[in-house]
């Protein structure tokens, strides 16, 4: 067993005692809880795929990956994501050191322009972000702004620094509006970000995180509706042995089947430091995305009215996979991706097909 399988295996056990799937759960209970995020942090689970150099726990990327699949399987209503495979990346990528305390990073919406104004005291960051996950939660903010003359820094933002405007997404989750009101920063919390590092490489770590919660949540949903169609009964015995029914369940393992390979293909391709692989990290989300979609309108077939209930934990998963296809690119935007880097590879396309397939 590997050290990420180990982790893994930890991270289900600990999950299905905090989070069980049938634990009655709603989009109310979405606020961060702190005696939970402590605990995990006194675990090193929150900055696991950080440097040690930068304050982290040291881990590979996969392990981070491996933590945000695990937590979108139980619907875990904290930021780890946003934490460890966002903030904790765009402050290493700054040069600086991950700050304690739950984080997220504002993404790279078009529109938003944020400006670092160089001071006597420091730097004065202005603007706006959109949907920033969990912005008013988190302690600490990490964005990316311009200089005057256009340079590219990261900056660490304290949360009483922030203006926040409250929103939230399909499933409830935290979206929210940040506003950065020319508020004075230390030149401690400004980072010059590594030569490769710009606005598309955060854009790509924030599509890789939503690819991977939505791949740990479509698992759940398979499951939920696996042992539904089993123990459901109708016409004296269960509706799993229905054709119509099993036509269903089909289309629904297939479409997990390819969102699942989609993911580990670009999480193994995902290098420690350096350039994020635009082109598999778009066809798993292209693929993720269909899936969600398709997964989502098989599962509902099959359960019916009780899926749509509060009671029942299905819908804690169906809506998030539903809002997290537009977050860090729509599917469309992505498959616009993938088809303009085909176009480009012209006779090395067979090349760029396999690139990130494991070795036999």
């Amino acid at each position: 067993m590997s050290g990420t399988d180990l982790f893994s295996e930890i991270l289900r056990e600990l999950f299905a005692a905090r989070y069980p799937v049938d634990g009655g759960a709603s989009e109310a209970d979405v606020a961060l809880d702190p005696e939970r995020w402590d605990e995990l942090t006194e675990l090193g689970f929150t900055l696991v795929s950080v440097p040690e150099a930068a304050g982290g726990g040291g881990g590979s990327v996969a392990d981070g990956c491996a933590l945000v699949r695990i937590a979108g399987s139980h619907a875990v209503p904290l930021p780890l994501g946003e934490t460890t495979l966002l903030g904790g990346f765009v402050a290493v990528a700054g040069g600086l050191q991950a700050p304690a305390g739950p984080l997220t990073a504002a993404p790279a919406v078009a529109g938003d322009l944020l400006t670092l104004e160089p001071t006597a005291d420091g730097h004065r960051l202005s603007g706006r972000a959109h949907g920033v996950p969990w912005g008013a939660a988190a302690g600490t903010v990490l964005v990316l702004a311009r200089e005057p003359g256009g340079a590219l820094r990261v900056a660490a933002v304290p949360a009483d620094r922030i203006a926040a405007l409250p929103g939230a997404n399909l499933a409830g989750e935290p979206r929210d509006d940040l506003v950065f009101d020319g508020c004075l920063l230390a030149s401690a919390l400004i980072g010059t970000p590594a030569p490769w590092f710009d606005e598309e490489e955060l854009l790509l770590r924030g599509a890789l995180l939503r690819a991977v919660s939505t791949a740990g949540a479509l698992d759940r949903i398979q499951e939920l509706t696996v042992g539904y169609a089993r123990t459901r009964q109708q016409f004296g015995r269960s509706i799993a042995r229905f054709q119509f029914v099993q036509n269903h369940l089909a289309e629904l393992a297939r479409e997990v089947a390819l969102a699942r390979t989609a993911c580990e293909l670009a999480v193994a391709a995902v290098p420690e430091e350096g350039p994020m692989p635009r082109f598999a990290i778009a066809v798993a989300r292209v693929v993720g995305s269909r899936a969600a979609t398709q997964v989502a309108r098989h599962a509902h077939q099959i359960h019916g009215a009780i899926g749509v209930t509060t009671e029942y934990p299905l819908h804690l998963y169906t809506r998030r996979v539903l809002a997290w296809r537009d977050e860090y690119g729509s599917e469309r935007s992505w498959a616009r991706v993938v088809s303009e880097e085909a176009a480009q590879s012209g006779d090395r396309i067979w090349e760029l097909l396999t690139a990130t397939a494991p070795a036999v």
